[in-house]
């Protein structure tokens, strides 16, 4: 919902109670402060409703394939045209956050591991196997989740090719120390691949030999 700025606060306060005209509300996940609320129906639907001010709305790759509901003054109508003719590369910032994190969660694991906190240790692998699905939208011009979103990677709305998500399903693991370690060796091929790729693209330096050290320290 855009909102105009002198009534977004009474829009915004009022948020749980609109989300009740909609429907009979079972429980709302909500933040008192926040700017929107989700609202989980009878009928098993959820709405993530979400209020912007219009000087918020700018046009984005986000906004691609939206559906105007309401727009009696064709604001967002322009916005989405504007919207349709962008499109996504990465930055080399957006590439260096994303092999350091990599990096990060590959050590912390260990770290992890070390003491005996498997749950937080399994965590951050699920947090490699989400950066592999980062680095491959990047590869291919694809605006990638919100990292910690997992939403549309797999089942029918993934973008993901079929030997990606099969890779996925593989590297998958119990509470054991060797099985992660081992999931993680087996990851460690493609990301040199893809890692490799997105620094050819972007003129960054790859070292090769820096990579091979920071992930030796755990293998």
């Amino acid at each position: 919902m855009v909102v105009e700025d002198e009534v977004f606060e009474e829009y915004r306060l009022n948020k749980k109670q609109r989300a009740k005209n909609w429907g009979n509300v079972l429980f709302f996940e909500d933040y008192p402060w926040a700017t929107h609320t989700i609202a989980h129906y009878d009928s098993f639907i959820k709405i993530d409703c979400f209020y912007y001010k219009m000087k918020n709305i700018q046009p984005s790759v986000w906004l691609q394939n939206s559906r105007i509901v309401y727009d009696i003054t064709g604001f967002m109508k322009n916005i989405l045209e504007k919207s349709t003719s962008l499109s996504y590369q990465p930055t080399i910032e957006e590439v260096d956050i994303w092999r350091t994190k990599f990096f990060a969660y590959v050590h912390e694991v260990y770290r992890r591991m070390m003491r005996k906190e498997i749950y937080y240790a399994l965590h951050c692998l699920d947090n490699l196997r989400l950066s592999m699905t980062t680095a491959w939208y990047m590869e291919v011009g694809i605006q990638p989740n919100t990292f910690g979103d997992w939403s549309k990677l797999e089942g029918k709305r993934s973008k993901l090719s079929d030997w990606q998500l099969s890779l996925l399903e593989q590297w998958f693991s119990n509470r054991e120390p060797n099985e992660i370690i081992n999931v993680i060796q087996s990851m460690v091929p493609e990301f040199k691949r893809v890692h490799k790729s997105l620094c050819e693209k972007l003129g960054i330096e790859e070292n090769p030999e820096l990579v091979d050290e920071i992930i030796n320290m755990v293998m």
